[in-house]
């Protein structure tokens, strides 16, 4: 297996860092825009396998020619959504496997934005599903941990634990503080915005897929491993759009615990125009106010030492468990920032992000998973994955996940 890995920000340094202490591949490129980034993470790994390139992900035939020039078998994207599809594409072209850990991005309904989806996130992709089929290769999309891991989660509970889903909630929560920062949002804020501004996806399977109004709908979700009590709301995101396609369950939902101020300064960028990725023109200069809110904050890459706390991502099932009897399961994995940081120097949510994709290029060379056409988590076999994750070193990756049941 010959690896493109497109970014060398938080989420694909780390990548690099989990990926050196395996061996199931035979090289692996890290490229991004900057050469410097890639050029600073090889000479830390200090591993021949690794080497840096230059790549511009906005343009597909670029990243053709990049997989082209180093025989490069599978691609992971490691960039913000903006670039989904320059990468899948260039990866198709090129005839490698791709993977992805953010699918390509929705646009609301034009009339009513809070009621009927419009374009859905990965909807791009899905229309090329054929054509990657045709050509025998494999984009798994969604694999990193929200969506990725939540997926595999929820893959595992309807083929061991459950008869009947009524609902796969993914419920993602954190105690996670940053020293020094009044805000300093622990994943890209591009991202974020993205995320948490659109109009949240639901799905029921009488309905189909409807949307809300960002924010909706709060709970208060009890979190394990110390992490405690957190308000979670609902956010658009890819699981809701994934797990209906390849499980049974009745409703698919996610929420996400922000806390009153983080809503509050996303609401005060929306109000000021500031979540626009349309560029304006400043004394000259043609800019994206995304952007700039982005280089005013700090990268999440270099926030690591500066943090504190544990963050969970995981997937509450309801329903009928295998017994014939109600059942309530949250099956959940927990990075606590201290040990990522001590033991790969990456913060917790973007090694949380990392190792999925990982594991996932890992099952792909051995031959556990395989598959061809546009396929989301939920289409392979958990029982592997999970027990890769969890296994300690060398055999696996030495990262326990839970499983905790709940009162009906």
């Amino acid at each position: 297996m010959r690896i493109l890995i497109v970014g060398a920000g938080g989420v694909g340094s780390a990548a690099v860092r989990i990926a050196v202490r395996r061996d199931f591949f035979e090289k692996l490129v890290v490229a991004d825009y900057d050469p410097a980034r890639p050029q600073a993470l090889v000479d830390e790994v200090a591993d021949p396998r690794v080497e840096a390139a230059q790549v511009d992900a906005s343009r597909a035939d670029a990243v053709a020619g990049l997989i082209e020039a180093h025989g490069i078998t599978h691609v992971l994207n490691a960039v913000d959504p903006r670039f989904v599809m320059p990468i899948f594409d260039g990866a198709l072209a090129a005839g490698a496997i791709y993977l992805d850990m953010a699918m390509s991005l929705s646009t609301p309904h034009p009339e009513q934005p809070h009621a009927l989806p419009g374009v859905k996130l990965g909807d791009e992709q899905f229309a090329k599903d054929g054509q990657w089929k045709d050509a025998g290769r494999l984009a798994l999309v969604g694999i990193g941990v929200e969506p990725g891991l939540s997926d595999v989660f929820a893959r595992y509970a309807e083929d061991h634990l459950f008869s009947e889903i009524d609902e796969l909630g993914v419920r993602d929560g954190a105690n996670l503080v940053v020293a020094g920062y009044d805000f300093a949002p622990s994943f890209s804020i591009w991202t974020t915005i993205e995320e948490c501004l659109n109009p949240p996806v639901i799905y029921e399977k009488d309905r189909g897929w409807y949307t809300t109004e960002p924010f909706s709908e709060p709970e208060v979700f009890d979190f394990p491993d110390g992490i405690g009590p957190v308000e979670c709301v609902n956010v658009e995101h890819e699981e809701v759009l994934l797990m209906p396609r390849w499980t049974k369950a009745k409703r698919v939902t996610f929420k996400y615990g922000l806390g009153d101020e983080f809503i509050g300064v996303l609401k005060t960028l929306h109000k000021l125009g500031l979540d626009s990725t349309a560029k304006v023109n400043v004394k000259g200069v043609e800019v994206s106010p995304r952007d700039v809110v982005a280089a005013c904050l700090p990268d999440p890459a270099t926030i690591g030492d500066k943090m504190s706390g544990k963050t969970c991502a995981g997937v509450w099932v309801t329903g009928t468990g295998v017994d014939g009897r109600p059942r309530s399961t949250y099956l959940y994995h927990v990075a606590d920032n201290e040990e990522t940081m001590r033991e790969y120097g990456s913060q917790a949510v973007v090694w949380q992000t990392a190792i999925n994709p990982v594991i996932a290029l890992e099952l792909l060379a051995t031959g556990v998973w395989t598959g061809t056409g546009v396929l989301g988590p939920e289409a392979f076999d958990a029982k592997p994955f999970l027990d890769l994750l969890a296994a300690p070193a060398p055999t696996g990756y030495g990262s326990p996940w839970g499983m905790q049941d709940r009162a009906v």
